[in-house]
């Protein structure tokens, strides 16, 4: 039987299949970067393992976006698998091991305030709307992680508790950790009134793309990245917004162990790092980047405000 793809260029029935799974900004990426493998490998359809292997290593000495090729050729070679020109994707099997700097960047932190004018985000589609809330709101008083928010399935929402369930991931903890207010009412409406006429496949997913299928995580990177404007010097990721929250807790005298609950994290160092020593230091750094509103600023003043 003729496949739907092959009455197309094979450029159009790439950018096809990576519209239906990805956010455009990856899509855009995605597709420099195979184009840039085409043009400098041969046989591609058929190279091994191996030889994807010896092109990372290539580009490891020129390039600081290997981890953006790699996913660019595990799509490639998902999409030769999907439309029968091979069995197999070998590039799915290549792990990256570069050591990943874990330290929290002062510099890159926001404040409670600052997190919460992410929420004002002006919406082109009215069906997106709670849902863009939704997600922006995990991260910002949860503070979840990419995948975590992915993954959360309508089961896991109980909304006469007003309460989230997070399954354990591999370097997580499972935890239950309840909702506001807010929350529960943009669950409620996109429930009842969104989320059906959004969905194109059967899904359990609370979270759904553009497309209507499970959201894959692209699409909640691509969101926090279409607000990057409010804030052009610091670094705004799901990463970040989620040590801002960490670190907030931490500053705001919560006791280490609810923290590393609260964050999932398996052991008490790992919430120890968003512990910052010179404190003085820290003070300057954020007062630096993070000005703090009049009525901090007119506390810190008073002598009868100070911490005992």
């Amino acid at each position: 039987m003729e496949h739907k793809y092959e009455n197309k260029s094979k450029h159009e029935a790439l950018k096809e299949y990576l519209n239906k799974r990805l956010a455009p900004s990856s899509v855009k990426r995605y597709l420099k970067e195979i184009q840039t493998y085409l043009s400098k490998t041969k046989e591609a359809e058929t190279a091994t393992y191996g030889e994807i292997v010896g092109y990372i290593g290539k580009c490891r000495t020129i390039s600081n976006n290997v981890a953006v090729i790699l996913h660019a050729l595990q799509h490639y070679y998902g999409y030769l698998v999907h439309i029968g020109k091979r069995t197999n994707n070998p590039a799915k099997a290549i792990k990256l091991r570069d050591r990943k700097n874990r330290d929290v960047q002062i510099q890159d932190l926001f404040t409670g305030a600052e997190l919460e004018k992410l929420l004002n985000r002006k919406e082109r589609y009215r069906l997106l709307k709670n849902r863009n809330k939704i997600i922006i709101s995990l991260l910002i008083y949860q503070g979840l992680t990419n995948a975590e928010i992915k993954n959360i399935r309508l089961n896991d929402i109980n909304l006469e508790q007003g309460t989230v369930y997070i399954k354990a991931g591999r370097r997580t903890n499972k935890r239950t950790l309840q909702l506001k207010a807010g929350q529960v009412y943009w669950i409620m409406e996109y429930l009842n009134q969104d989320r059906e006429q959004l969905r194109s496949v059967k899904t359990d997913k609370l979270i759904l793309s553009k497309k209507g299928t499970a959201e894959s995580g692209e699409g909640i990177s691509y969101l926090i990245e279409t607000m990057k404007t409010l804030y052009p010097d610091r670094t705004l990721n799901p990463k970040t917004i989620r040590q801002s929250v960490i670190t907030n807790l931490l500053k705001a005298g919560e006791d280490l162990r609810i923290v590393q609950v609260f964050a999932g994290h398996k052991y008490p160092s790992t919430t120890e790092r968003y512990r910052v020593q010179k404190t003085e230091a820290l003070k300057q750094q954020i007062f630096k980047y993070h000005p703090l509103d009049q009525e901090t600023n007119q506390t810190k003043k008073d002598p009868s405000n100070e911490e005992k």
